[in-house]
């Protein structure tokens, strides 16, 4: 039936906290989501007709699985209604967000709650790490990693490094700029952290520790305990609500899938100027639906689960050409007043990275922005924002365009 997909508000967690001191578990988590994004978006339990839960690690982290009940175990108003959990790794919020869309384009439901959680600190880093590694081809890729995410965006790196040239350098300006965006935001996990100058002693082994490959530690986004959540509504239902205020448009989206294995995209696109092509298909993807094209978009909010990730983002959404990612560094088109912003809430180094709440984080960061809610850390004039979340290493990527709601 298509139509307009709305945002109509949400909440996110402070990343900052650590859950599992507070001993807090899923069903507080949840609650504290699905009780503040209501009271956000000013609508009542009753008035959803679908939620929608995004979750990468609950068996993992704290052994709770069957997350799709566990919003109706936490609030009366969702008892008897449809709901479904979705995973796909750090890109399972984004993967939920779709799902909804496509519920309230299809003419199913008017009204979608979807919501993002996640536990990481129930457990030491370590283990931690080794949970996350999950999402990798186990068995098959990262055998030599001691840290399997840090191992695999190091050879990333590399890959352009043998394509392009790279220099850390620029990693390095990443994380800086990431961290200080952070600054202003108060749901950011690093906004209170005494932050080194990673400009001048970024490959400092003693300020800047290496953990795998080209990887150091400032290089890496956070294990972070969290949650984010949206309401998202039809054409229909504002129709019904001629009072009600969105904060954004669901304007395009884009996502592809492709094989788990890192090796395998490297072999399968080795003579593509790009080096993940299907990045940049589902960011293409989303801008055509959008009818858009990056002169149109005023910031992004990228997935930097490493400084590597957000290096390939710059080239892939097409601010640079292929393999010229530092000239937006160096230029200091990516910060909070050039070319294009990009992560002005921090992204996930600077912001937190609860992975099943980090797309639909992007989501509400991105309507924050377009709404002129984004607080210290708002774009200037900013009418329409991209997101870019990846799941494993890119096997899974989203991409969405909001809009403005009153354009």
């Amino acid at each position: 039936m298509g139509g307009n997909v709305w945002i109509l508000g949400g909440y996110q967690s402070d990343f900052a906290r650590n859950l599992t001191r507070e001993g807090r578990d899923f069903a507080d988590l949840t609650r504290e989501v699905v009780d503040q994004t209501l009271a956000e978006a000013m609508i009542d339990a009753d008035d959803i007709d679908v939620v929608h839960v995004a979750n990468a690690f609950g068996e993992m982290f704290a052994a709770q699985g069957h997350l799709g009940a566990m919003p109706a175990t936490v609030h009366e108003g969702l008892w008897g209604t449809p709901a479904t959990r979705h995973e796909a790794a750090c890109a399972s919020g984004s993967v939920a967000a779709l799902a909804a869309t496509a519920d309230l384009r299809a003419g199913n439901y008017r009204t979608a709650l979807v919501i993002g959680l996640e536990l990481e600190k129930t457990v030491p880093g370590d283990i931690a790490a080794q949970h996350l590694g999950a999402a990798a081809w186990t068995g098959h890729e990262g055998s030599d990693a001691t840290y399997m995410w840090p191992y695999m965006f190091s050879a990333v790196a590399d890959e352009y490094d043998r394509r392009y040239g790279i220099d850390d350098a620029h990693l390095r300006a990443i994380a800086a700029i990431n961290l200080a965006n952070a600054k202003r935001n108060p749901r950011a996990q690093t906004r209170d952290w005494q932050i080194p100058d990673l400009v001048v002693a970024g490959a400092d082994d003693d300020v800047n520790p290496p953990i795998e490959g080209r990887i150091r530690r400032f290089d890496c986004s956070q294990m972070t305990d969290g949650g984010a959540g949206v309401v998202l509504v039809s054409d229909a239902f504002l129709a019904e609500h001629p009072g009600v205020r969105p904060i954004g448009r669901i304007e395009g989206w884009g996502h592809r899938t492709v094989g788990l294995g890192l090796r395998q995209k490297f072999d399968r696109d080795a003579q593509d100027p790009y080096v993940m092509p299907h990045v940049r298909s589902a960011v293409r993807d989303a801008f055509a639906r959008a009818e858009t094209d990056l002169d149109g978009i005023d910031g992004f909010e990228v997935h930097d689960c490493f400084t590597p990730s957000e290096y390939l983002a710059i080239d892939h959404i097409g601010l640079t050409g292929p393999g010229e990612s530092w000239k937006a560094v160096e230029s200091g088109d990516i910060e909070m007043g050039g070319r294009l912003p990009i992560n002005p809430s921090g992204g996930l180094i600077g912001g937190g990275h609860p992975v099943g709440a980090t797309g639909i984080r992007m989501m509400l960061d991105a309507a924050s922005q377009v709404s002129g809610l984004a607080g210290d850390y708002q774009v200037d004039g900013a009418r329409r924002f991209g997101t870019l979340n990846i799941g494993g290493s890119t096997a899974t990527t989203v991409s969405f365009v909001i809009g403005a709601p009153e354009d």
